[in-house]
């Protein structure tokens, strides 16, 4: 049995031997085929440039997608004068820009002299903040009712006021430290 493996092996050879390719390589082939393959292995980029291109498009996709749920997540309604109506949304606006910018003059001119003045405004502007948030949930509840509007109203214009009496009442500690720094 084995001896007819061998001679069909042996036929099948034979039968395909002008197919083979018995051509000897010219010299320096295989330094050739070396080089090329060892320059194909530098060309190719390194696994971690692929994880960085996946890494960057998950980002990528992460930050679209956040993108996508703000604007298409309905924003909670604040309960502010900006609400009721046009005009109040532009009251309001007017009377945060004033108090901001007072806010900031009084925060400026803190020094060692006035700290106790400016601390205690900051304390009765923390009590009417206060005071406004409750306002704010009572508008709610009310559902725009005048008086609490007007309450609002009143709050913001008393924050103002509070800012520009103390504002007022550090420029006059100036004027009385500088006159009795004269006559001594």
């Amino acid at each position: 049995m084995n001896v007819m493996k061998k001679n069909t092996i042996d036929h099948l050879f034979k039968i395909v031997h002008d197919d083979f390719d018995l051509e000897v390589p010219v010299d320096g082939h295989e330094q050739r085929f070396l080089e090329r393959l060892h320059k194909k292995q530098r060309s190719k980029k390194p696994a971690w440039t692929t994880m960085k291109k996946l890494i960057a498009a998950i980002a990528a996709i992460l930050i679209v997608a956040i993108g996508l749920f703000t604007v298409v997540k309905p924003q909670p309604q604040s309960n502010d004068l900006a609400n009721v109506s046009e005009q109040l949304s532009q009251t309001q606006n007017f009377f945060t820009t004033v108090i901001s910018s007072e806010l900031s003059k009084l925060k400026s001119i803190r020094t060692a002299e006035n700290d106790a003045l400016v601390a205690d405004a900051l304390k009765q502007l923390e009590y009417l903040e206060n005071n406004y948030e409750r306002l704010k949930i009572d508008l709610k509840i009310s559902g725009h009712d005048k008086r609490v509007v007007y309450a609002m109203i009143s709050n913001l214009q008393s924050r103002i006021d509070l800012l520009e009496n103390v504002l007022r009442a550090i420029e006059n500690l100036k004027y009385i430290q500088s006159e009795h720094s004269l006559t001594l």
